[in-house]
């Protein structure tokens, strides 16, 4: 997964201008929106995305596959143990393939088009379209229905989280960087999810994060990432049943 640009954007201004991050509202939900109580509710969760490398002293980004790896195994574990996802039977499952696989990609594609402008045009005040300035209305149309039916259940849950944790070399800049006034960003710990109504498309739930925490390549800090993610999510009474990592 590459790194977005309103991401990189973001981690330089959440280090230059903190107060930036404050004015930054995290997630919103649709308006009206509850579970249903009368019938079981069903929740795909695909793999999350997950990126996790170092960041160099000339600011690029190296991914470390077995850190990846890693911390994607642990946050998939830290979901099925985390009580914010309460309310509905979790469905966790590999992405499809063949013709499946392909609809999939591009949905997936399609929610993180939506993600980033969520990000730019709703969760930040002074970007806010005209028609988003009250409202939380962002959908990605009725054609996610398929990927309701291609996974048996009613809402899909996408999570994305990207770490780059500054190397030993970008430590001693930001060290000689701070004695000159020049801010230099340490690291990269951004992260976004969403919950996708998979009858109508309609993004009803979203949460985003510039300076999320935990060290995704350990238990407790996949945790307590998880727990950031999911921060806002509605809840119902759940029963967690799990089918893939």
């Amino acid at each position: 997964m590459k790194i977005s640009h309103l991401f990189a954007a973001l981690a330089a201004v959440c280090v230059v201008l903190p107060s930036a991050v404050s004015a930054q509202e995290r997630s919103a939900v649709r308006a009206g929106f509850a579970f249903p109580t009368d019938h079981p509710v069903n929740i795909v969760v695909y793999r999350p995305e997950v990126h996790v490398g170092t960041l160099t002293s000339g600011g690029l980004d190296e991914a470390n596959a077995d850190w990846t790896a890693t911390a994607r195994g642990l946050i998939a574990d830290a979901l099925k143990a985390n009580d914010k996802v309460a309310g509905a039977k979790l469905i966790f499952a590999d992405e499809p393939e063949g013709d499946d696989g392909v609809y999939f990609a591009e949905y997936r594609a399609l929610f993180s088009a939506v993600a980033e402008a969520i990000q730019v045009h709703k969760l930040f005040p002074g970007n806010r379209l005209p028609t988003k300035k009250e409202t939380f209305d962002w959908t990605l149309g009725d054609g996610a229905a398929r990927l309701g039916k291609m996974a048996g259940a009613d809402y899909a849950l996408f999570l994305t989280t990207h770490d780059a944790y500054g190397s030993s070399g970008r430590k001693t800049a930001q060290i000689f960087g701070a004695m000159f006034g020049v801010a230099i960003v340490p690291g990269v710990h951004i992260g976004y999810a969403g919950l996708v109504d998979l009858k109508t498309g309609d993004v009803i739930w979203f949460n985003a994060d510039p300076q999320m925490g935990g060290d995704v390549r350990t238990p407790e800090g996949a945790a307590k990432r998880v727990q950031q993610l999911l921060d806002g999510l509605p809840g119902r009474a759940v029963s967690v049943g799990s089918v893939a990592k």
